[in-house]
Formats: C-alpha cells, structure tokens, sequence
C-alpha cells in the first residue's frame, strides 16, 4: 500500500522521469471506467529533466505560467493556441488553471 502522495511520485517518475520534492491534494473526480476516483494533486519537481516513458505519455513538455494563462485567454476568445488544453470537465483542467491563477506553487 502506499500513500497519495507516494502514488503521485512513483507515477511521475515511472511515466516522466521527473523526481518530485513536495505533493499537495488539490481535488477528486469520479471516474466512470471502471468505477474509479481520479485523484488530482500539484507537484515540485526537483529538477526539469524529462525521460518519457512513450508507452505511457506521447509527449511531455514544460510551460511556463505566462503560455498557460495566454492559452486560457485564447481559449476564452475562441482563438487557438499552441497546445491542447482540457475542457472545464476534466481535473487536468481546474489543476492546470489553479496553478496558472491561484498558486505561486
């Protein structure tokens, strides 16, 4: 058995490379298939190296808060952007937008 917070660092490491310094719980989602809870957490890496594992994740990158918050202001205006941003669904997408408006995290 192991905690959230090292179900959070064993994930991220496995699937990215990154080392993690610190875990905060941010929010749950229930997840139809199969009858899951996805768990959405902020993370600090330790450092910004990436060695992705391609059966997992089809890319990886690192975005400064300035390319999030243009990418949520697009997105508002019906513009595009650089990259896919989850709708307001999604956990990925209220983790991504605390981060870029709510956290100096």
């Amino acid at each position: 058995a192991e905690s959230i917070e090292e179900a959070v660092r064993r994930e991220v490491k496995e699937e990215s490379g990154v080392d993690i310094k610190s875990v905060i719980y941010h929010s749950s989602q229930p997840w139809p298939y199969p009858h899951s809870l996805m768990i959405g957490c902020l993370a600090e890496a330790q450092d910004t190296q990436i060695s992705i594992d391609e059966e997992e994740l089809s890319d990886v990158r690192w975005f400064s808060r300035e390319e999030i918050i243009r990418a949520f202001e697009a997105q508002a205006k019906g513009e595009s952007h650089d990259f896919y941003l989850p709708g307001s669904i999604a956990i990925a997408h209220h983790l991504i937008k605390y981060w870029a408006f709510e956290t100096n995290y």
